[in-house]
């Protein structure tokens, strides 16, 4: 029924150690194809490469479609944990089938190692024991764009809300920081998911004359809606868009004509520090010259992470390998240093980007410039708000 992409990825172990199944599961086909796809599944080979190894084990990389649909990704993890003896799953964007996926690890008592997904439920109302949140969430997105245009004067917000988990609670978590910052939201319109036509609702945004169009979507909707945007002359108008999750690679594709002074909130960049540019190079050389995105780059670091605890605990034992995980700091080249909450929120600092414009930018990918560093303690919700049952026997 699906066509699943199986790549297989050994790396020879020095000693005995235990052999590890992870699933890496993404839209391959779909509007999110080009933030996760392919790119994610090299970001899990090279951790391997790199890792696993020395690590004494021996790790096998599958992966599949989900499509974009909560169902379809449902019934691949339950094909992966009882069929397959998948040991763990990881990315898996689209917060509906997150969500979803989220659930038949809880059922299966098995390791979900979120990068992809960005509902914050994950790590609130829907926590599981062994599930985490990597790399970013709707409350960091909207804490660091929403309020930071918010408190530039942008006070007054109109949202295009993609109609799906994702869209709803991104729309949520910045409604309620532009609401904290002592603004107003004065509209908000559904839009289908996904999408290729916001004319309507781009122009229904115009008419609200709010400062600042709030795009509660992501990747290509959120790219297909600026475009749209600059044909209405809704900037040269005078009002600002926020995209409240894009990524580099929508960003290279509208170009920095079209895409300069945007404000966005990312966890990773490939040009931070010496050892993100040099991770991002061997990236680039397996993925036609592309640098990572921050899910991507989660993608790595998680599983980094994940096969620590593999190796430390001696087991695939979901239970065993995330106690382990949040026991212990986390500490990578392309995140550096963090924790895992017991919510499962994984603590790292976020950065407040600005494109740059066309003529700062000395390359092709060379678009962001660092507003500001987010404390990882201010960049995510605080761990008692969320309301995790975890929290409450921890």
């Amino acid at each position: 029924m699906l066509a699943a992409l199986l790549l297989s990825v050994s790396a020879g172990a020095a000693m005995a150690g235990p052999t590890v199944k992870i699933g890496v599961m993404n839209d391959r086909s779909g509007v999110y194809a080009d933030a996760t796809g392919q790119g994610s599944v090299v970001a899990a080979e090279m951790a391997v490469a790199d890792y696993a190894k020395s690590l004494g084990l021996t790790v096998e990389v599958v992966s599949a479609d989900h499509q974009n649909k909560a169902d379809v990704g449902a019934s691949i993890a339950r094909q992966w944990y009882d069929r397959d003896k998948v040991d763990a799953i990881f990315d898996v964007p689209t917060s509906s089938v997150g969500l979803a996926v989220n659930q038949v690890s809880r059922e299966k008592s098995k390791a979900f190692i979120n990068s992809g997904a960005a509902t914050a439920d994950l790590t609130g109302a829907q926590c599981a024991p062994y599930t985490i949140h990597w790399t970013y969430d709707t409350y960091s997105q909207a804490n660091g764009t929403a309020g930071a245009l918010t408190r530039r004067g942008g006070d007054t917000w109109f949202f295009l809300t993609a109609d799906y988990a994702f869209g709803h609670a991104m729309e949520r978590d910045a409604r309620q920081t532009v609401l904290k910052d002592g603004g107003k939201v004065v509209g908000a319109v559904r839009t289908p998911f996904p999408a290729t036509d916001f004319s309507s609702f781009l122009l229904q945004a115009q008419a609200s004359k709010a400062k600042v169009i709030g795009l509660a979507n992501a990747a290509g909707d959120t790219a297909n809606a600026i475009k749209q945007a600059g044909e209405f002359g809704i900037v040269e108008g005078g009002q600002n868009l926020a995209a409240l999750l894009i990524f580099i690679g929508e960003i290279r594709a509208l170009g920095p004509k079209a895409a300069q002074g945007l404000i966005l909130t990312e966890g990773f960049y490939w040009d931070l520090n010496d050892a993100t540019r040099a991770f991002s190079k061997r990236f680039g050389e397996r993925l036609s010259g592309r640098m990572p995105n921050m899910i991507q780059a989660g993608v790595y670091s998680s599983l980094v992470h994940y096969m620590k605890g593999v190796a430390a605990t001696q087991s695939t034992d979901a239970a065993k390998v995330v106690e382990w995980m949040k026991a212990n700091p986390t500490d990578d080249p392309l995140f550096g240093k963090g924790t895992i909450r017991a919510d499962g929120r994984k603590m790292h600092d976020m950065y407040l980007f600005e494109v740059k414009k066309p003529s700062e930018s000395k390359s092709e990918w060379d678009l962001y410039k660092v507003l500001a560093t987010i404390p990882a303690e201010k960049a995510f919700r605080p761990i008692a708000e969320g309301g995790c049952p975890l929290v409450n026997k921890s």
